[in-house]
């Protein structure tokens, strides 16, 4: 026991002498960066705020309606608060502002953005109607909000982007990297997505910083928005790099839309697994000519072959 508690001892001091390097990395002051898991606990409750009626709390008791809701209120207010407070250190803006100014703008910031609650939530009513109405397999909207990966996705990027909207750095990223690792859906809390925004099973989405998508978009699994090329690193900060999606486009599973001046026109339809670096006109079908299909038969019979874009519902891949 006392040769363990030595090489303890030993390895601790080792460990702590390499964070003496100097590097990015060896940053010892957790308080002076967010707190991650706080930041989830906010989601959560914003989570139960936003659905009233589906979410409970073990935390708390309650007896009405608005009695539980002032107390989450209370809770997010006071701990968003405090999380922006350490987030707004990171923008420039603030770099060499007093401390306590920054602490006034934490908490005008945080009441604002509960403020924006009603309008965040009147967007998610449209997004719920998008799921319902574009799945067949949803028995109810209670269903979709309580399983659906695309709209847990949705409604986390819809917070964290009137947070964005606010200028509040890092908060709203955790946010959305958080919704990613759940549901392997990653929206950028900078992405613009209009009303009655549908994403059917998924898995496998990309949809980048600079991406517009306007009403009534569907968008299935394993598509990309995404940028021709980030070599340039930090220097394309503030570019458009991702493509504009207009209203009512709907993109099957496996497209990849890239770039910022490739815009898809209202109506178009992206077929399943197409490559896209250049625009598509309004109301466009597109898609790509498949592989051959080649069938053999154990029977000695002759290989069947076949053109699988003859198929009248290959394109529809969902």
């Amino acid at each position: 026991m006392e040769n363990m508690e030595q090489h303890i001892r030993e390895l601790t001091e080792k460990i702590v002498e390499d964070y003496g390097k100097g590097r990015y990395i060896d940053k010892t002051n957790a308080f002076n960066c967010p707190d991650k898991d706080a930041v989830v606990d906010i989601l959560k409750k914003l989570q139960r705020i936003i659905f009233p009626g589906f979410f409970k709390s073990k935390e708390y008791r309650y007896y009405t309606v608005e009695n539980s809701t002032s107390t989450i209120v209370e809770d997010v207010l006071f701990n968003l608060t405090k999380q922006v407070n350490i987030a707004l250190r990171y923008s420039p803006d603030f770099e060499n502002t007093d401390c306590d100014q920054v602490a006034r703008r934490a908490q005008d910031i945080s009441m604002a953005f509960l403020e924006r609650i009603p309008a965040i939530r009147a967007f998610i009513e449209t997004d719920l109607q998008a799921e319902f109405d574009g799945d067949p397999a949803a028995y109810n909207k209670d269903e979709i909000i309580f399983s659906y990966p695309g709209f847990y996705a949705i409604m986390v990027y819809r917070i964290a982007h009137e947070l964005v909207l606010m200028k509040v750095p890092m908060l709203p990223r955790i946010m959305t990297e958080y919704a990613h690792s759940l549901t392997g859906i990653d929206i950028n809390p900078g992405a613009t997505i209009g009303k009655y925004f549908f994403i059917d099973h998924g898995t496998g989405i990309v949809i980048g910083e600079t991406t517009l998508i306007g009403d009534n978009v569907k968008v299935y699994q394993g598509v990309t928005l995404g940028a021709l090329s980030t070599r340039k690193g930090q220097l394309l900060k503030g570019v458009k790099r991702h493509p504009t999606i207009e209203d009512n486009v709907t993109i099957y599973s496996g497209a990849s839309i890239l770039g910022g001046d490739t815009v898809i026109g209202k109506g178009a339809v992206i077929g399943a697994n197409a490559f896209i670096t250049s625009s598509v006109a309004a109301g466009a079908k597109v898609s790509i000519k498949n592989q051959e299909l080649r069938v053999n038969f154990d029977d000695g019979k002759k290989p069947v072959q076949k053109e699988l874009d003859q198929d009248k519902n290959w394109f529809y891949v969902i």
